[in-house]
């Protein structure tokens, strides 16, 4: 069993936080032309593709216990789910507000890291995300004026994203990070490669989407090599440290994906999800230091005054 490190699972989170927008951001993209389901296939396909090799050329170890190849099943298929709504939601909606909606997601774990996990959650931390919980729902409001029910998409995205993390968390401490997503990948493929088969020969030829183009095929490359690093990231943090002090850490995430919005499609939020935006961050920032604090160690008293 892996000992916690807080501070280094921290980094690591933070890390898949600074690459995940640009992962979303081509999956927006792709998501224009191509059908979901074409996108989450190669998204596995490609995670498939870079990690088989690295790890059966490193040796890593194998070894899956029943319960462990359970619920590596049950997060393969969270994480399907969880990339073909959030596809669907960057269809419709900018992609700083569809990724600040699915902000929820903290909150949500932190609860869940509470009830299953256990994991000691202190009402300061609980106050702050409750905070970032709040501005999360000024985003969703001009969001929701303007597209409908499907603002709500991100929400499901972190219902879903939430217990994708708690399983990992459960997962990441007995079976080693590129191993188990060979195995997710490798997975996915196989539930993913026959549902579509028999989908579209049930559908006819007519169904048949168009074979994408050479630039449709760099970006899907691009979002599957991106997605399959940052995944790995995130979960190598989850592997050194509870998924309750993980949690805020990717609020770091929405400055970042505004970044990358503003860069790639000229949007930016209006005032009302900016002011959420400011909100969310604000709340995780103060997570970060809190957490810091209780990680330094105390100062030692000083010694006592010589007896007279």
């Amino acid at each position: 069993m892996t000992q916690d490190r807080p501070l280094f699972g921290i980094a690591l989170m933070l890390a898949f936080s600074a690459m995940a927008p640009f992962a979303d951001a081509i999956a927006k993209i792709l998501g224009q032309t191509l059908p979901i389901s074409l996108i989450v296939l190669f998204r596995f396909v490609a995670q498939l593709a870079i990690l088989l090799p690295l790890v059966m050329l490193s040796r890593r170890t194998w070894s899956f216990t029943p319960r462990v190849l359970k619920l590596s099943l049950i997060r393969t298929v969270l994480h399907i789910l969880g990339i073909g709504l959030m596809v669907a939601a960057l269809r419709v909606l900018p992609l700083a507000d569809a990724i600040a909606i699915a902000f929820v997601l903290p909150f949500l774990m932190l609860l869940l890291g509470k009830v299953f996990l256990n994991e000691e959650v202190g009402p300061r931390r609980l106050a702050a995300c409750a905070v970032g919980f709040a501005g999360t729902l000024l985003i969703v409001q001009p969001s929701f004026q303007q597209v409908g029910w499907q603002a709500l998409l991100p929400l499901a995205v972190a219902v879903n994203f939430a217990f994708f993390i708690l399983v990992t968390r459960s997962v990441s401490k007995e079976i080693d990070p590129m191993a188990l997503q060979v195995v997710s990948g490798g997975m996915a493929v196989v539930i993913l490669l026959p549902l579509l088969a028999g989908y579209y020969l049930w559908a006819g030829q007519a169904s048949m989407p168009a074979a994408p183009d050479g630039t449709e095929w760099a970006l899907l490359g691009a979002m599957g090599a991106i997605g399959t690093v940052a995944h790995l990231l995130m979960t190598w943090s989850l592997r050194y440290a509870p998924s309750t002090t993980l949690a805020p850490i990717q609020y770091v995430e929405l400055p970042m994906t505004t970044f990358v919005g503003w860069l790639i499609f000229s949007d930016l939020p209006n005032w009302l999800a900016a002011l959420g935006i400011t909100i969310s961050v604000s709340a995780g920032i103060y997570i970060i230091l809190r957490e810091r604090a209780m990680l330094a160690p105390a100062k030692a008293p000083p010694p006592p005054a010589p007896a007279p």
